[in-house]
Parts: C-alpha cells; structure tokens; sequence
C-alpha cells in the first residue's frame, strides 16, 4: 500500500490552491534577478522562508533550470530538521509528497545504500511538519518536467555524513543536488549584510569552515556540499543574496536569503 505526506505548510509558506501557487510562483520569476549567462546546474543552495520573502531568491537560481527541465530526472533535497531534534539524517518512508501542484514520486532506489551509513535512519516524524523540503517542491515542479525526489532532513548530524551521502546519491546530469538554507536571522539590516556577503564568499571559495548556524540555518547542509567540492570539479556562482528588509520586512531584524549555483567544471567549460 503506497502512503503518502501530505503538504503541511500550504496557506501558510506558500499558497494552498493551484491558481494562486502558480501566480505567486510565476510573480517570484519576474521579481528574479534576470540571467545573465548560461548555467547548467548540478546543486543549488536555495532558501526556504514564506514565498513573499524569498520567493524572488529562490526563482533567481531556479530559473536555471527551465533549459534543463527535461534532463534532470532526479532532486536530492537536503535541509535542516526546525521541529524535530534527531541525531543524523532522515530519509522518508513515504511514496510520494504532495503539493498543490500534485504528488511527486520518492526514490527509494538509494536508501538501502544510505542506511549503510551510519548516522542515515528513516524518520518520518522528522519530515511531517518540516518546511525546509516541502517549500522547494512547486518550485521545482514548476521549472522540471518529470522527476522523483530524495527526501532528506538534517538533524544533529557530522559534516563529513553529508558529504558521504552527496557523494553517494551524485550520479550524472540526471541528478540535482538541492541544499536548503536560510542565511542569517534576526540581526540588523547592515549587520545581516556584512554576515550574508561573508557566507557567499566562503561558499564561492568552498570554504566550510567558514560557515556555522551563525551564518546559515542549513549550515550542516551547506558544509557537507562544499567539502564534498574541495575534493570534486566544481564551480560555485552567487546569484543572489537578498534579506527580508530587501523583499517584505522591516530592516531592523531581518533573515537572510541567499541563491547559488554549482556546476561541474566540464559543463563550465563547454
């Protein structure tokens, strides 16, 4: 019997009805900031706030995918766990996760690979009421024609396990690698911007030791990403980085929002 998770935070990030999901979304791609050359994305680092926030953000990196929509066949999702404390990585024992959009088939090809390493358990608590994943779902059903997802929320959990499970799951132009991440919270608009321009040079320049939950929320994320590049060829670019004071919020405490694109030096040089 197939089961599947429904959507939790619909109305509430990000609109519950498909007309308006789609006019929200279709909005954050011309608030995006226009593409400047071509990409071919093979991970981003995307934030995962309410749409109105960082909507435009996310759109700015997604975009990128649109001339790729029939070639990526499969997105590795990874994201910090907000509600449920856990040691490691959960993966989801659900067949499909919904969206206004419709359902979106798991892979559960790699799980019993990813068990293998210690630290990766099946937690579907972990994934029941987390937004971190679920916001990149319309997002990513309205730039890809048809693919499945790896679920996987980040607790508690080793840098260098991130990376393993990366590297496990790579694959080729078929896959996508998505880090969820939030920037910096609740400091003051220039603050937030000192903080947000560090992180992105330290991620251009794949430098995790660089980056803690002081600089992103998805940090685990974040770092298991990079140290995986130091040891792959990969180019990193700063699409966008933007704050709440920027989109739809006040400038006296503000969340970060930061889009970025890796792709591998072969296509790079193409």
């Amino acid at each position: 019997m197939q089961n599947s998770r429904p959507s939790a935070v619909a109305g509430l990030f990000y609109p519950a009805t498909t007309a308006s999901l789609s006019e929200m979304i279709e909005h954050s791609f011309h608030q995006a900031k226009p593409c400047l050359q071509q990409h071919k994305p093979k991970a981003l680092i995307v934030p995962h706030a309410g749409y109105i926030y960082s909507g435009a953000v996310a759109a700015s990196v997604y975009q990128y995918l649109l001339s790729n929509r029939d070639d990526i066949k499969r997105v590795v999702l990874i994201g910090p766990s907000h509600r449920v404390g856990f040691y490691g990585l959960a993966l989801s024992s659900a067949d499909y996760f919904n969206t206004p959009f419709g359902a979106i088939k798991v892979n559960h090809d790699s799980d019993q690979t990813l068990l293998e390493l210690e630290g990766v358990i099946i937690l579907d608590e972990a994934h029941a009421n987390e937004h971190s994943l679920e916001v990149q779902l319309p997002f990513l059903q309205f730039s890809l024609s048809n693919f499945t997802i790896i679920p996987i929320v980040v607790g508690d959990a080793n840098t260098t396990l991130v990376s393993h499970v990366i590297e496990a799951l790579w694959g080729g132009s078929e896959t996508l690698i998505v880090i969820s991440s939030d920037l910096s919270h609740y400091h003051d608009y220039k603050t937030a911007k000192l903080l947000d321009d560090a992180t992105s040079q330290a991620i251009i320049a794949f430098d995790s030791n660089r980056i803690d939950s002081l600089h992103a929320c998805g940090c685990v994320g974040i770092r298991g990403l990079l140290e995986f590049a130091q040891h792959f060829p990969l180019k990193a670019s700063i699409i966008d980085v933007r704050n709440s004071g920027d989109t739809a919020g006040s400038k006296d405490s503000v969340v970060g929002y930061g889009a970025y694109l890796f792709e591998e030096e072969t296509d790079v040089q193409q």
